[in-house]
């Protein structure tokens, strides 16, 4: 077994190779005077279990390329079995037909994927289950939820008035996961999205008065979504609010928009690598995702359970 990772997020590719006790496979991944993508593997993968680490964040593209380019070079030094790691899944939003003559981009990088080499995907939070379907090879699709299970346990120990929301209806499910580990009580907020990256907050279903409402999302991009969704709760009655949210994304002004809302503090994971926007937000906390996707690439490695990670 092998690990090689691309640029995205190379120091959460590092912290799972030494959570594995492992270095990571020596390669360069460079660009060329015109901005091409070029990989060199520098040591022998013949017969290896691969695991290629990257995430598809901004930039999605030059980040995506990176991976397909690389899985290419695993497939063509006769890599026995290639696994795509990719804590991030870009495009993943894109799942559907939204309108007359438009994509299905998470459609067309599954296949992307899967000709370049890839012979299993391992993923976290996919922003719609579905997008397993797209693929005609293994999808391992991790949770989050354990991690902020065991750290909204240690931060409020003892705290009784908790409530886990969802801040859409699309996100319940997801939501009442987190509120079942947490033996919680779960609301819902009900918000019509006039265009993307701007949403309206219509109503809270649920009673929040005097209780701490903790949110829970896969991505949070722009920001808008989550910080009126805070401000919601506080307007019926939340003593307070904080959010887990598996992919920080953050464009734009996000961080900043986060830092003047309501909200008490974001958690996210290392899936995406931090912006200088992110370090300086005092209510942004990343937790790391090393032990889980060790954990995950070991099963996958070994041909044990995977699912028996989330028991």
């Amino acid at each position: 077994m092998k690990i090689i990772s691309g640029n995205s997020n190379r120091p959460l590719a590092e912290a799972v190779a030494a959570e594995l006790k492992m270095p990571l496979c020596d390669a360069s991944v460079q660009r060329f005077a015109d901005k091409e993508v070029f990989v060199e593997i520098y040591e022998n993968v013949r017969g290896e279990d691969m695991f290629a680490v990257q995430s598809t964040s901004y930039p999605t593209n030059d980040n995506l390329m990176e991976l397909l380019i690389m899985l290419d070079a695993l497939r063509r030094g006769s890599a026995r079995r290639i696994t795509a790691v990719m804590p991030y899944f870009g495009y993943a939003r894109q799942d559907r037909k939204s309108g007359p003559r438009t994509p299905i981009s998470a459609k067309l990088v599954a296949n992307l994927l899967v000709e370049a080499g890839a012979g299993r995907i391992l993923t976290l939070d996919l922003h719609a289950g579905q997008i397993q379907g797209f693929f005609d090879i293994p999808v391992d699709n991790l949770y989050a939820a354990p991690l902020f299970t065991q750290d909204i346990k240690k931060k409020y120990a003892g705290k009784s008035n908790l409530l886990v929301v969802s801040p859409d209806v699309g996100g319940v499910v997801r939501a009442r996961q987190l509120a079942k580990r947490l033996d919680v009580d779960l609301a819902i907020i009900d918000k019509r999205r006039e265009r993307a990256g701007v949403s309206e907050v219509m109503n809270v279903i649920g009673n929040v008065e005097g209780r701490h409402c903790i949110l829970v999302d896969d991505i949070i991009d722009s920001g808008g979504s989550l910080c009126n969704a805070a401000q919601a709760l506080i307007n019926s009655g939340a003593e307070a609010t904080d959010a887990y949210v598996t992919h920080g994304v953050l464009s734009g002004s996000a961080s900043e928009k986060v830092q003047n809302s309501v909200l008490g503090e974001l958690v996210i994971t290392d899936s995406i690598i931090k912006t200088d926007a992110v370090r300086r937000a005092t209510k942004i906390r990343q937790i790391p995702l090393n032990n889980l996707l060790g954990k995950a690439i070991r099963a996958v490695a070994d041909e044990s359970s995977v699912s028996s990670l989330f028991d």
